[in-house]
């Protein structure tokens, strides 16, 4: 049991880094084919992977991790301007108001972002790794990004992870 629980940890870290593996499904998956998983443990694991993970993106972008030069030289350079970029900057000018003025208002109430947040890590909307990026973009502090995360992850994964019991359950009678 430990062996999966390490893997769950390793799986959920991974995925919170690079999010082309789903572990959702992996979650359902190892619960349907181990049911005798403590699935409040495998809640508590797998949210404690993804925080850990998205917290790499939330310290890239308060800005207290440096990006790999190649990296921050590729996002951050001067390019010429060309028609196409100049049609792409036009079709993207609402977009980015958008952001700015969502942004100014992180900024100005930080209990919204708060709850934005909380509500993102439950639910999955707005994405979770948008809004672990805006919390570092509008400076909300470590403690709070990491508690209010590590709990709406707590929930949404604890709930996946009882899910399969459920429906077995259900399907039994």
């Amino acid at each position: 049991m430990v062996g999966w629980l390490l893997l769950s940890f390793g799986v959920a870290f991974g995925s919170a880094i690079l999010p082309v593996v789903s572990i959702e499904m992996f979650l359902i998956g190892l619960c349907a084919s181990q049911p005798s998983m403590p699935w409040l443990l495998l809640g508590a694991i797998v949210a404690a992977g993804q925080v850990g993970g998205k917290t790499l993106y939330y310290l890239a972008a308060k800005g207290t991790i440096k990006l790999p030069k190649p990296l921050h030289d590729r996002l951050h350079r001067e390019r010429p301007p060309t028609p196409r970029r100049e049609r792409w900057r036009a079709r993207t000018k609402k977009m980015r108001a958008r952001l700015d003025a969502l942004r100014e208002r992180c900024h100005r109430h930080p209990h919204w972002m708060a709850g934005t947040y909380g509500v993102s890590s439950v639910v999955g909307l707005p994405p979770y790794m948008a809004t672990s990026v805006l919390a570092g973009l509008v400076r909300m502090p470590l403690v709070t990004f990491l508690a209010t995360g590590f709990v709406g992850r707590w929930l949404r994964f604890s709930l996946l992870a009882a899910s399969p019991a459920l429906f077995a359950g259900w399907f039994h009678y």
